[in-house]
């Protein structure tokens, strides 16, 4: 079959404007709900699922497009929050259909039977689904609730070119480093923890979010890095054998970006180790990071070894597993417990630095 060889095949390129061009003039609606941008993102969206069906063609694997479908309408009405959800299966069905017509003129050696089957299949799946992405209120409020919603939606699609240029037309635009770290990166990586909790996508999904939103981190290391010293140490590190390091590591970064120094230790760190750290480095603040609840108990062995041998030394503690109870953090004997990475450090510029406001 000759359907697809590269997403940048001229003849790719060639059926998704054919496509693009009768969606539109079949719906005169599409004008008034697509702006420029929108027009792009479905060109593209064409030609992946162009790239799609070929493999469950390939395959004569129905599953194939129908998962995908389900997945890429979740996404659209993510990106499409003014336009009804019934809206949006109706552009897909419309999409789907078209699809099928001008394949069968433009591609005749196409196995048109697999390709019957596999659109009825992801036909079938997008009427049949009644509820979207369940994003949570917390996402969804302000600040940079579209900036937000645009990393989060080019995540979810895999774009690794998308994620690291859009953060840095933001950046370029006037967004505040720690901006993009709490208020954009940040909520975006809750928001996919919470959507991998609720089973709403795979863990491959959620480490991926992780490694392409690191790639966006490590861009700004240089200016983070070169700023002034102000002659003080935080050493950090997560409790247990977490694999949610990301938080930490934000932390870790934004107190250099604040003229700290930072030592971090990764995950699943030992307490002689961690008390050897300690003795080493001589840290004016020790941020200790917990998402899996059951590793509270470790935080707690942490701290009483610390205070145990570096009484004076002052310790925070962060992370998911303090959402349960605001006043936790007290049971374990920290000095503090945060909201977010900025919180804590104004806490250390007050009660370490010994700086005002």
């Amino acid at each position: 079959m000759s359907l697809l060889k590269t997403l940048d095949d001229p003849r790719t390129k060639e059926i998704a404007r054919e496509v693009f061009e009768r969606q539109f003039q079949q719906d005169p609606h599409l004008d008034n709900e697509y702006d420029d941008r929108r027009k792009s993102r479905m060109y593209e969206d064409i030609l992946y699922n162009l790239s799609f069906l070929h493999t469950a063609i390939r395959f004569d694997d129905p599953d194939i497009f129908r998962d995908y479908s389900v997945w890429i309408f979740h996404l659209l009405r993510n990106l499409m929050k003014d336009l009804h959800p019934d809206r949006v299966k109706d552009h897909m069905l419309d999409h789907y259909r078209i699809l099928e017509a001008v394949l069968s003129e433009k591609e005749p050696d196409t196995d048109q039977s697999a390709m019957a089957r596999c659109l009825k299949a992801g036909m079938e799946a997008i009427r049949a689904i009644d509820v979207p992405y369940p994003l949570s209120h917390r996402f969804q409020k302000e600040p940079y609730a579209q900036e937000k919603q645009e990393y989060l939606d080019l995540i979810l699609r895999s774009d690794t070119r998308g994620v690291i240029q859009y953060a840095q037309e933001l950046v370029d635009s006037g967004m505040p480093l720690e901006d993009l770290y709490v208020n954009l990166i940040q909520e975006a990586m809750y928001e996919i923890g919470e959507l991998w909790h609720q089973n709403e996508i795979t863990v491959d999904k959620e480490h991926y979010a992780t490694s392409v939103s690191q790639m966006v981190l490590s861009r700004y290391y240089e200016e983070i890095f070169g700023r002034p010293r102000i002659g003080k140490t935080l050493l950090s590190c997560c409790v247990g054998s977490e694999l949610h390091e990301m938080g930490a590591r934000m932390l870790s970064d934004l107190f250099e970006y604040h003229g700290w120094d930072s030592v971090y230790l990764g995950a699943a760190v030992p307490v002689p180790a961690l008390l050897h750290a300690v003795q080493e480095h001589e840290p004016d603040l020790l941020a200790l990071s917990v998402t899996m609840t059951p590793h509270l108990v470790q935080c707690v062995d942490m701290v009483d070894a610390v205070r145990a041998r570096f009484p004076d030394l002052k310790i925070a503690v962060g992370g998911r597993a303090f959402a349960t109870g605001p006043d936790l953090w007290r049971k374990i004997n920290a000095d503090t417990c945060e909201t977010t990475a900025v919180d804590l450090i104004q806490w250390a510029k007050e009660h370490i630095a010994g700086e005002e406001g």
